[in-house]
């Protein structure tokens, strides 16, 4: 059973949307984010952000700097660019990348199926960076972006959705558009998630994991910190990318010798193509030019559903044993780039920075994520590229 709640969202108004609306703080760099909030007081990276706002040399992850994001917050509230909702509400949420569009409800979960495991995990979090979400979510007394969950579809939450939709949108910033959900459209929709057995977190562990710290440290304590603002979408609405390598071989061999070493372990052949087009097949940019490489048949447990991934193949057959990689989150030899920069960036890349070489996978299937999270398992890191973003700043949730 999963249990979703209206909230009294802080939101811009709708002559304000598209000023405050910005990209997720975790998908811009600062230098990114300062040319992004530049000359309007107005954006969400004030608050998701607000090392833009001090010192260029200030460590992002200070107390002073979340201490500024309050601050930035209560200011955006006195001008009145922010209001809060007079009551709670649901919203339908819908976005467009191209052709691929979804759609979903903002809603708050409780950190008590969190806790619990009906919201399921999929990524390992690091201790670093949970503790900086936590000091930042705990200054502001407010979750102030939306984790994107996902779950198996269900037709009849479908239609709901989809009738909300035939409204007027709140907000209409072309890509992104949102819909307030009427009091009683909501309550069939949250009645109907009750038979919903799981829902799985696709993008924000380090967020939830902050989030739950968040409701320990303040229990007893009024406020709503006992869940946790979310974006909830259809499996079948979900596009993942891939989420490509550069690796650096340490001990210096030249093209020729690369080429040698993948062909020991993989199908070789020259390709046309960056993109796989098939699951256990990849792409290889190294000497100027693309191959693609295919896994062997029965070269990995095809029923473990974590040592089944093309990017844990790609770890086990590839960098731990030919170029030493044994942990991805901690070497200096390798490098991650989201499948929404292109085979371009991973070529100018390697010529520009001196990789050996460039990796373009296959996308991991939200199939697999379900699979890894219902098997109580983890994904190896940078596992999946969820693409398009949930915007910052449409909403918050204050508690």
């Amino acid at each position: 059973m999963v249990a979703l709640f209206p909230f009294r969202a802080l939101r811009p108004s709708a002559a304000h949307a598209t000023r405050v609306a910005s990209p997720p703080y975790d998908v811009v760099t600062t230098e990114e984010a300062r040319a992004l909030a530049r000359g309007n007081a107005d954006s969400f990276l004030h608050v998701s952000r607000p090392e833009v706002d001090l010192p260029q040399e200030i460590d992002e992850h200070t107390d002073a700097v979340h201490a500024r994001a309050r601050d930035n917050l209560a200011e955006l509230v006195r001008r009145g660019v922010l209001v809060q909702d007079p009551e709670p509400r649901f919203y339908v949420y819908s976005q467009r990348a191209g052709e691929h569009r979804q759609t979903g409800l903002a809603a708050c979960a409780t950190l008590h199926e969190y806790d619990t495991g009906v919201i399921r995990k999929h990524e390992k979090t690091s201790d670093e960076k949970v503790d900086d979400r936590f000091r930042h979510i705990d200054a502001l007394s407010a979750h102030d972006e939306p984790l994107f969950l996902t779950y198996r579809g269900v037709p009849a939450i479908d239609r709901l959705i989809e009738e909300v939709k035939r409204s007027p949108p709140t907000y209409d910033l072309s890509t992104h558009r949102l819909w307030a959900v009427p009091r009683d459209t909501g309550a069939a929709i949250a009645a109907l998630f009750r038979s919903v057995p799981a829902l799985y977190i696709a993008d924000g562990h380090h967020r939830c994991a902050a989030a739950s710290r968040v409701h320990a440290h303040r229990r007893g304590q009024p406020g709503e910190h006992g869940v946790f603002l979310t974006v909830v979408i259809p499996h079948d609405q979900v596009q993942i990318l891939a989420y490509n390598r550069l690796v650096r071989d340490p001990a210096g061999r030249r093209p020729e010798a690369l080429l040698a070493a993948l062909r020991d372990i993989f199908d070789l052949e020259p390709a046309e193509s960056a993109r796989p087009v098939e699951p256990l097949t990849f792409g290889v940019f190294v000497g100027g030019r693309w191959w693609r490489a295919r896994v062997r048949p029965g070269s990995y447990p095809a029923d473990d559903p974590v040592s089944s991934l093309d990017c844990a193949i790609v770890q086990d057959q590839l960098l731990a044993p030919v170029f030493g990689i044994a942990d991805q989150r901690t070497s200096k030899d390798v490098a991650f780039v989201g499948g929404n920069r292109g085979p371009q960036e991973l070529e100018r890349r390697v010529k520009a920075e001196r990789w050996s070489l460039a990796l373009h996978l296959f996308p991991t299937r939200v199939e697999q994520l379900f699979a890894v999270s219902d098997a109580g398992e983890l994904m190896p890191p940078k596992s999946t590229w969820f693409e398009p973003k949930l915007r910052s700043g449409l909403f918050m949730h204050p508690f």
